[in-house]
């Protein structure tokens, strides 16, 4: 077993290594051929953000429903949520909701439930570019990445909500985000809103997001969703994987911008974080990828705890097991199951939001 890990990491090493040579510029071409404004960042949007994306993660249906979590007060208090999905049969969940402090419709949608998130960081060191992305030449992505939005009950959920909430409250702007995979899944939601429901207020904001296509794919997404940042944190490992290989750009997986790179400075007590607005490449060689002569990098990119944390908010699982969830049976008769047993709980955005007193003892039934 030791040996095995020893292996591991010599192969990272080698990937790491082998991607650290001078990047190509790479030009693509396709049918939407124009120029986009980069997304401005916004500090506070980003501390809102990051606790819809922290909150989804929470296994008690009950108290995410009502908005009653641990997870549910400080920036987000008095969100309503329209729709709550949850795809038993792959382990994924994510809501829809309307944040009036924001005047948005918020989707999240949660990350890797994995009991390892070791394994899971493993694998995607060999997840490859596999399908072409529809209607646009040369874009390509993973399946994996793809279907877990387009090929599961979180699309089909994600926009019958949306379109609650626009019959109840307008064009209001649409913000999707998530953390880790759930970012993935985010960034095709983003872009499925725009083509799919000619939504044009879209913005995309995720934490800790892997690669999810090439460079075609990457330059399409930043024509179509312009609106749209990935936060990265200190030496989280998530973002640099897959890998991306300089010398191999068109074949490559590549980010889109604009990224937004957390880092630290300062000695002892004296610590502050920074947040670098990154360049519009997608992969800026002076944010967190950012490599030194023979690979002797400030950033490696080598921390599962930097993934699990950002801007101090808890990322990942409330608990150890996975795909568990708890739900009373008062917010159960809100709910409709498909033939997979997957869960849709929902209710009318015009009417009052479902009260229930979650401090009680009996939480309800574990699935």
């Amino acid at each position: 077993m030791e040996r095995r890990g020893y292996l591991i990491i010599a192969i990272i090493i080698c990937l790491f290594a082998f991607s650290s040579c001078r990047e190509l510029k790479v030009k693509v071409k396709h049918r939407h051929n124009q120029h986009h404004q980069l997304a401005t960042y916004n500090h506070t949007l980003a501390r809102i953000l990051v606790q819809y994306a922290s909150a989804v993660y929470m296994s008690d249906l009950t108290e995410l429903f009502t908005w009653t979590c641990s997870r549910c007060d400080g920036l987000t208090e008095g969100f309503e949520v329209i729709e709550l999905i949850v795809d038993v049969k792959r382990c994924l969940q994510g809501f829809v909701g309307v944040a009036t402090d924001l005047n948005a419709t918020v989707i999240a949608f949660r990350g890797t439930q994995e009991r390892s998130i070791q394994n899971w960081v493993e694998d995607l060191y060999w997840k490859q570019l596999d399908i072409d992305y529809p209607g646009v030449d040369g874009a390509m992505v993973h399946h994996g990445f793809y279907t877990a939005y387009h090929n599961t009950s979180l699309r089909p959920g994600v926009l019958n909500a949306v379109q609650k909430a626009k019959e109840i409250y307008g064009n209001i702007k649409i913000i999707v985000t998530g953390h880790s995979m759930g970012g993935a899944m985010a960034a095709f939601c983003g872009l499925d809103l725009r083509l799919s429901l000619g939504e044009k207020n879209v913005q995309v904001m995720t934490f800790g997001q892997p690669r999810i296509g090439n460079a075609a794919f990457a330059s399409y997404f930043n024509q179509i969703v312009p609106d749209t940042i990935r936060v990265t944190n200190d030496h989280d490992i998530v973002p640099h994987l897959p890998p991306y290989y300089y010398y191999f750009p068109q074949k490559t997986y590549h980010h889109f911008p604009r990224e937004v790179w957390l880092y630290n400075i300062g000695f002892g007590s004296l610590i502050y974080t920074v947040e670098k607005v990154c360049d519009g490449s997608g992969e800026d060689p002076t944010c967190s990828r950012q490599v030194i002569a023979f690979n002797l990098s400030s950033v490696s990119g080598n921390s599962i705890s930097d993934h699990l944390a950002y801007f101090g908010v808890q990322m990942g699982c409330d608990e150890s097991s996975s795909c568990r969830m708890v739900m009373d049976p008062r917010v159960a008769a809100y709910g409709r199951t498909d033939l997979d047993g997957n869960l849709i709980i929902s209710r009318d955005p015009s009417t009052p939001i479902l009260k229930l007193d979650t401090d009680r003892g009996d939480k309800g039934s574990s699935v």
